[in-house]
Protein backbone atom coordinates (compact mmCIF):
# COMPACT_ATOMS: atom_id res chain seq x y z
CA UNK A 1 0.00 0.00 0.00
CA UNK A 2 1.39 3.16 -0.84
CA UNK A 3 2.30 5.79 1.69
CA UNK A 4 0.40 9.36 2.01
CA UNK A 5 4.29 10.59 1.42
CA UNK A 6 4.48 8.66 -1.46
CA UNK A 7 1.32 9.50 -3.04
CA UNK A 8 1.82 13.09 -2.30
CA UNK A 9 5.09 13.17 -4.51
CA UNK A 10 3.73 10.54 -7.56
CA UNK A 11 1.19 13.67 -7.72
CA UNK A 12 3.22 16.65 -7.61
CA UNK A 13 5.41 14.65 -10.39
CA UNK A 14 2.44 14.09 -12.37
CA UNK A 15 1.05 17.46 -12.16
CA UNK A 16 4.54 19.10 -12.86
CA UNK A 17 4.26 17.04 -15.74
CA UNK A 18 0.69 18.30 -16.85
CA UNK A 19 2.03 21.64 -16.75
CA UNK A 20 5.45 21.44 -18.67
CA UNK A 21 4.95 23.46 -21.87
CA UNK A 22 3.97 21.33 -24.79
CA UNK A 23 6.99 20.48 -26.67
CA UNK A 24 9.02 19.18 -23.61
CA UNK A 25 6.30 16.88 -22.76
CA UNK A 26 6.68 14.75 -25.75
CA UNK A 27 8.38 16.95 -28.33
CA UNK A 28 5.37 17.77 -30.06
CA UNK A 29 5.69 15.50 -33.23
CA UNK A 30 2.72 15.46 -35.41
CA UNK A 31 0.56 18.30 -35.50
CA UNK A 32 0.65 21.97 -35.19
CA UNK A 33 1.13 22.18 -31.21
CA UNK A 34 -0.59 25.71 -31.12
CA UNK A 35 -3.39 23.83 -32.60
CA UNK A 36 -4.18 21.49 -29.38
CA UNK A 37 -4.61 18.25 -31.52
CA UNK A 38 -0.98 16.84 -31.13
CA UNK A 39 -0.12 14.02 -29.22
CA UNK A 40 1.59 15.86 -26.44
CA UNK A 41 -1.70 17.73 -25.83
CA UNK A 42 -3.59 14.37 -25.64
CA UNK A 43 -1.05 13.02 -23.41
CA UNK A 44 -1.39 16.00 -21.18
CA UNK A 45 -5.05 15.98 -20.41
CA UNK A 46 -5.05 11.97 -20.27
CA UNK A 47 -2.44 12.23 -17.42
CA UNK A 48 -4.63 15.19 -15.78
CA UNK A 49 -7.28 12.98 -15.67
CA UNK A 50 -5.56 10.63 -13.90
CA UNK A 51 -4.09 13.45 -11.32
CA UNK A 52 -7.67 14.42 -10.67
CA UNK A 53 -8.77 10.87 -10.29
CA UNK A 54 -5.78 10.50 -7.68
CA UNK A 55 -6.93 13.64 -6.16
CA UNK A 56 -10.30 12.41 -5.31
CA UNK A 57 -9.68 9.31 -4.49
CA UNK A 58 -7.27 10.69 -1.64
CA UNK A 59 -10.38 12.59 -0.78
CA UNK A 60 -12.74 10.03 -0.41
CA UNK A 61 -10.15 7.98 1.23
CA UNK A 62 -9.22 11.19 4.15
CA UNK A 63 -13.02 11.08 4.56
CA UNK A 64 -13.36 7.92 5.17
CA UNK A 65 -11.26 8.26 7.77
CA UNK A 66 -12.75 10.91 9.93
CA UNK A 67 -16.09 8.69 9.29
CA UNK A 68 -17.88 11.46 6.74
CA UNK A 69 -17.57 9.04 3.74
CA UNK A 70 -19.32 5.46 1.97
CA UNK A 71 -16.69 3.20 2.16
CA UNK A 72 -18.17 1.85 -1.13
CA UNK A 73 -17.30 5.29 -2.41
CA UNK A 74 -13.82 5.23 -1.54
CA UNK A 75 -13.55 1.49 -3.26
CA UNK A 76 -14.83 2.88 -6.49
CA UNK A 77 -12.58 5.72 -6.12
CA UNK A 78 -9.91 4.24 -5.52
CA UNK A 79 -10.95 1.12 -7.83
CA UNK A 80 -10.80 3.72 -10.66
CA UNK A 81 -7.70 5.47 -10.23
CA UNK A 82 -5.77 2.16 -9.79
CA UNK A 83 -7.20 1.51 -13.26
CA UNK A 84 -6.17 4.91 -14.90
CA UNK A 85 -2.44 4.59 -13.68
CA UNK A 86 -2.57 1.06 -14.87
CA UNK A 87 -3.58 2.56 -18.14
CA UNK A 88 -0.75 4.88 -18.32
CA UNK A 89 1.87 2.85 -17.21
CA UNK A 90 0.60 0.41 -20.11
CA UNK A 91 0.92 3.89 -22.61
CA UNK A 92 4.56 4.32 -21.25
CA UNK A 93 5.64 0.52 -21.73
CA UNK A 94 4.33 0.83 -25.06
CA UNK A 95 5.76 4.27 -26.33
CA UNK A 96 9.25 2.97 -24.91
CA UNK A 97 9.13 -0.45 -26.86
CA UNK A 98 8.24 1.58 -29.93
CA UNK A 99 11.30 4.15 -28.96
CA UNK A 100 13.93 1.15 -28.61
CA UNK A 101 12.38 -0.47 -32.03
CA UNK A 102 13.17 2.50 -33.31
CA UNK A 103 16.51 3.13 -32.29
CA UNK A 104 17.43 -0.98 -33.36
CA UNK A 105 16.65 0.11 -36.88
CA UNK A 106 19.31 0.60 -39.61
CA UNK A 107 20.09 3.95 -41.08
Amino acid sequence: MASPLSAAGAYAAVAKLAAAPLGQVAGAVGADPKSGDSFASALREAVGAVEAMGKKSDAQATAAANGKANMVDVVTAVSETEVAIDAVVAVRDKIISAYEDIMKMPI
